[in-house]
């Protein structure tokens, strides 16, 4: 086992990388682990146009790319491990990966949160070639289009209604005619004009023209089994997120979901334990907030240390 490290940081999308480089600058010599996915979402992400400081816009993983150059530039030691025990009850904290054991003063949770597909291999195949799982990131590539958005939920109901200011029309696909969202939002979805739905219905195939971009879907209907093939130039999955949290559960706060629980800034149930992105943000689920919380968490870690006398 190494020595103790003032901060550990776990996970490597913006709010990772943003707490690597804050800590870093404040002389705290993070140690970041990858995880299994370095980057995080971004990563299946092909253009981000709304991260400032890109004005002709960036592949997802350059960008994440230029996010860890600038951690290690600071001298966050970065490594591609992932952590599967953790022991918080005492400090300093322990944390096992498949390799090794490391102790640490502070812990920085920053291990996002992964959206829910469908589980077909086409969609994860032509993820960022016309499917997405994001309207607010990819909306604006889809201007006078039309699209397919996949759900039932007040996401489903409330992407729907964002993606009718770019695209020509949006075509809700729900497996019922029953929706989990709130009345309001069905509601609301169901008096915009641009909304069309295919309902009893489930995405089983998504397909790509000779460009390798979506060009349609292969539907089934739920109470008959029959196949049809619906044209559409995108498709996006709206049936929930799920927070990377498992190694956490009966050890940090979390809500019925499993996202994490946070007061003051980034703490969460356990002193000396932050923090940031989608792990803990179910609301906003965009890459500048998480670097946003990233600062936060180094920030909020720092000064901790600094009460405990550790720094």
């Amino acid at each position: 086992m190494s020595q103790v490290r003032d901060v550990i940081i776990i996970g490597s999308g913006p709010a990772g990388y943003t707490a690597a480089i804050y800590t870093a600058r404040a002389n705290l010599k993070p140690l970041l682990f990858e995880g299994m996915q370095p980057g995080g979402q971004l990563t299946i992400t092909n253009d981000v146009e709304n991260f400032p400081g890109y004005p002709e816009g960036v592949m997802g993983p350059a960008m994440m790319e230029d996010f860890k150059a600038q951690a290690a530039r600071f001298g966050t030691e970065i490594i591609f491990e992932q952590v599967i025990k953790i022991d918080f009850s005492k400090r300093p904290f322990t944390l096992w990966t498949d390799f090794n054991e490391y102790q640490a003063r502070a812990v920085i949770v920053c291990t996002g949160a992964s959206a829910k597909m469908l589980g077909i291999e086409s969609e994860g195949r032509l993820m960022g070639h016309g499917v997405s799982a994001c309207a607010t990131c990819d909306g604006s590539f889809f201007k006078n289009k039309n699209v397919l958005i996949v759900g039932g939920g007040d996401t489903a109901m409330e992407e729907a209604n964002y993606l009718t200011r770019m695209c020509a029309k949006v075509t809700i696909v729900h497996r019922r005619d029953e929706f989990r969202a709130s009345k309001i939002m069905v509601e609301r979805a169901r008096a915009n004009p641009k909304i069309d739905w295919l309902l009893f219905k489930e995405i089983v195939e998504v397909l790509a023209g000779p460009k390798g971009k979506v060009d349609s879907v292969r539907v089934k209907d739920t109470r008959s089994g029959e196949m049809s093939v619906i044209p559409t130039d995108g498709v996006f999955i709206a049936i929930g997120h799920k927070p990377n949290t498992e190694v956490f559960q009966g050890v940090l706060a979390m809500d019925e979901v499993g996202y994490l629980t946070v007061h003051q800034g980034t703490y969460t149930s356990i002193e000396g334990v932050f923090a940031a992105g989608d792990v803990c943000d179910k609301t906003y689920r965009q890459a500048v907030t998480a670097a946003g919380m990233g600062c936060m968490a180094a920030i909020d870690a720092e000064r901790w240390l600094e009460r405990q006398g550790a720094h």
